[in-house]
């Protein structure tokens, strides 16, 4: 329950929400200015990575020989990736409703990574995530299966798998120093993110960085130091809080995604949205509200 203690540390919560649920703006007008949302992206967590280099100069040494670390990296990098991509890419909405199927892949991780046990509850809240995610994919004309038809839709649940796999390594490495995993995830969204842009403008299906200009450079160092600012909202309200506290208070992200796109233009709210949103919701908050996992 809230009070005056964690009053502080849930805003800051909702912060790093409300950043990550409005950053398909910045994104797109990046976009528009010649700046594809994976540049963007080295762009803006190169900043980060620069920041955590200076102010701890041993966690690159920490991250280079933890293998687990790379995992970490990995998975971090696929997020944001995919994330940044798809919001661009697609429908808001609905990119960010399958990005949140995370119940149902943070279940299957878990147990293969923590040992966590398959109980009925994680079972009930795999079986809403897929009927949530039924119902979102569920072809308007009824043919079919419910099935990831366009790149978003693949971008939105391969980045909520990845994102699923970030915070089970988070749980799995919660020892390891912070700015040693917060460099991690950083420098993988520096490094996948490069890696997928170089070999689509290689392929000329995607275009090389524009040159500096002033509007779209000052914009991507302004984004960046608003990620790097609710990075560190995040460690500071997750570490105060309950962490089922702190997964509820995280769901404002689809709140201000929704809310955004629909007053900005970037998604429509749907029918068949709200019915197979309100399933995967319901399975975060089953999540949030469960017991809590044992310590390994």
């Amino acid at each position: 329950m809230l009070n005056s203690r964690t009053v502080l540390p849930a805003l800051a919560l909702v912060c790093n929400a409300f950043v990550w649920g409005t950053s398909w703006y910045p994104f797109r007008w990046l976009g528009a200015a010649g700046l594809h949302p994976l540049w963007t992206t080295v762009a803006v967590h190169s900043l980060s990575v620069l920041t955590i280099l200076v102010w701890r100069r041993g966690a690159f040494a920490h991250v280079w020989r933890t293998p687990a670390l790379w995992v970490l990296l990995l998975a971090a990098g696929i997020t944001n990736a995919a994330f940044n991509w798809g919001v661009v890419a697609g429908d808001v909405v609905r990119v960010v409703l399958l990005f949140y199927l995370m119940p149902l892949w943070a279940v299957l991780f878990a147990r293969w990574l923590l040992h966590e046990p398959l109980t009925p509850a994680a079972g009930l809240r795999v079986l809403l995530a897929l009927a949530g995610a039924a119902i979102v994919l569920w072809p308007v004309d009824g043919q079919g299966f419910p099935w990831p038809r366009t790149m978003p839709d693949w971008l939105g649940v391969i980045g909520g798998m990845a994102f699923a796999l970030n915070n089970v390594m988070l749980r799995r490495e919660s020892g390891r120093p912070e700015a040693a995993r917060g460099l991690a995830m950083f420098l993988g969204g520096v490094l996948v993110s490069s890696a997928v842009a170089t070999t689509l403008a290689l392929r000329g299906e995607a275009p090389w960085p524009p040159a500096p200009a002033v509007g779209w450079v000052v914009l991507a160092l302004v984004l960046g130091a608003l990620f790097l600012v609710s990075n560190m909202a995040l460690q500071y309200g997750a570490s105060r809080l309950p962490s089922n506290v702190t997964s509820v208070v995280m769901l404002t992200e689809v709140l201000f995604a929704s809310a955004s796109a629909v007053a900005l233009g970037g998604g429509t709210l749907t029918p068949q949205l709200l019915g197979g949103g309100a399933c995967i919701v319901a399975a975060a908050l089953l999540a949030a509200f469960g017991p809590a996992p044992a310590e390994h």
